[in-house]
């Protein structure tokens, strides 16, 4: 590993060598923790594939003893996607149900594109305060015609945590599923997100789908027809990474009865164990992990037997950033929301009373989700300095790409193969070819970029400086291919 002496002094090289080594073993140990979860998912796929058969969801959809739920869905400045996703929601395959779109004080066509769609009319409708809202509810708004399950409410505006707790207050079910404006769910996707609750209904307290890419894809009536993969390549790389976080990752990680973030985007939830928590926290930006991690909290503090449960088949469509500055708000406000969520519940990180969430999941989140941006930094800074001073060869630093990246791009890889003989989603070899090609790119940039992104959101958090719904550029799903979008 020594190289020429170089002008450094030798405690500083020591220094820089000890360093280099460090970051190695560090890309070493979160790239093989990526494997493992990998394979725990693998092995959660199998089983799932060998039950499905036996799933009886037509009994279950035929039961009037099925659970009820409210879908929630927050709106803001959402007029490009909205009626389509709501046209999406109201063709859902599922016994009863109903929507309660929250308007959040829009200031574009989001209420009037609703309006005209569904002849919108306000009627008298009495709201409890059983969560606390801060944003005062402007009125309700139903279908005057259609028998389409649609509440649309207008409030002032208070940001999505408060939107997600207004529309708790006027939710009638004993579920409620959380889901983003932009979204799309599949026809069946209330039938299995639910499942857990009908085969355990005395544990299972929350459970989160899985949330896909949908530029590029062919839409129709709501409905996502041709799933292919995005013809730009930011859109493209997001495909990759979502299936080796949101499939395989958490997953992966509900196989180890540890998971802690279900994704806002799509998320079912008892509402009398949400309520009795106190709703989602308006304080933090990571409303759905922080509600999570609540939940897992409050169970273990009341010594309660439950469980929270990732299921992987049913399917959430958003539109992901195509554009390099809406990403960079995304990352940013995702990152900020993870530091402020491991910093609110703190106390359960080693903290053995709260089993494997504190003992596990936790410090695993502290130690390669939210250290890992400065790590990715770091690690390459002062591999660069050691090669400029001499104090590292050449053979150590190809050891150390190929296990921070090469081994990165294998478990990728690893990911592409588990999810299409999983799921076989992308159906055409070009579509293969180019999430191959999106894997080899993401490690050129991309991910350097958004390590730099994570750690300003970690410093935003820091600061405590406001924040709130954030303006994203949306081309919305009506017809065709989709590529652009910022989910």
């Amino acid at each position: 590993m020594n190289g020429p002496p170089g002008a450094l002094a030798a405690p500083a090289q020591s220094a820089i060598q000890v360093a280099n080594v460090a970051f190695l073993l560090y890309f070493l140990l979160i790239n093989t923790s990526y494997l493992v979860l990998i394979v725990l998912a693998t092995a959660e796929f199998t089983a799932h594939l060998r039950s499905a058969p036996f799933a009886a969801r037509e009994e279950r959809y035929a039961n009037p003893l099925t659970s009820a739920v409210s879908v929630i869905m927050p709106a803001y400045n959402e007029e490009a996607t909205i009626v389509e996703a709501v046209s999406a929601m109201t063709a859902l395959r599922y016994p009863q149900f109903e929507i309660v779109v929250v308007d959040d004080g829009c200031t574009d066509g989001t209420f009037e594109r609703l309006r005209e769609a569904y002849h919108l009319i306000p009627v008298p409708r009495v709201i409890p305060d059983d969560v606390r809202v801060h944003g005062r509810v402007i009125s309700v708004h139903v279908p005057r015609h259609s028998a389409a399950p649609l509440v649309v409410v207008r409030k002032e505006n208070g940001g999505k945590t408060d939107s997600l707790n207004a529309g708790l207050n006027i939710a009638r079910h004993p579920l409620v599923c959380m889901v983003d404006a932009d979204c799309l769910l599949d026809p069946d996707a209330l039938m299995a997100v639910s499942s857990p609750f009908a085969q355990d209904p005395l544990r299972v307290v929350a459970t989160g789908g899985v949330i896909r890419v949908a530029n590029g894809c062919k839409v129709v009536a709501g409905r996502v027809t041709d799933v292919r993969m995005p013809r730009r390549l930011l859109p493209g790389i997001q495909v990759v990474e979502y299936l080796r976080a949101f499939l395989l990752g958490r997953t992966g990680w509900s196989r180890l009865a540890s998971l802690v973030i279900i994704s806002g985007a799509f998320g079912l939830f008892r509402r009398d164990l949400v309520v009795e928590a106190g709703g989602l926290d308006p304080a933090t930006m990571g409303e759905d992990a922080e509600l999570v991690v609540r939940l897992h909290r409050r169970m273990r503090e009341r010594r309660r037997d439950y469980r929270i449960v990732f299921v992987a088949e049913p399917v959430s469509w958003t539109e992901v950033p195509a554009q390099i500055r809406v990403l960079a708000r995304q990352r940013r406000r995702w990152h900020r929301g993870l530091t402020e969520v491991l910093w609110l519940h703190r106390r359960l990180v080693g903290n053995p009373a709260y089993g494997r969430v504190g003992l596990l999941a936790l410090p695993y989140f502290v130690i390669f989700e939210l250290f890992a941006p400065i790590v990715e930094l770091a690690g390459i800074a002062f591999l660069v300095l050691g090669l400029t001073a001499g104090i590292i060869n050449l053979g150590f630093a190809w050891l150390f790409l190929l296990v921070a990246y090469g081994y990165g791009l294998m478990l990728t890889m690893i990911a592409l193969t588990v999810e299409e003989m999983a799921f076989h989603r992308y159906r055409r070899w070009s579509d293969l070819g180019a999430a191959l090609a999106a894997s080899l790119a993401e490690n050129f940039g991309y991910r350097q970029l958004t390590a730099v992104w994570r750690l300003q959101g970690s410093w935003a958090a820091i600061r405590r400086s406001g924040h709130g719904w954030g303006v994203m550029t949306r081309q919305g799903f009506t017809g065709g291919s989709k590529d652009e979008g910022g989910a």
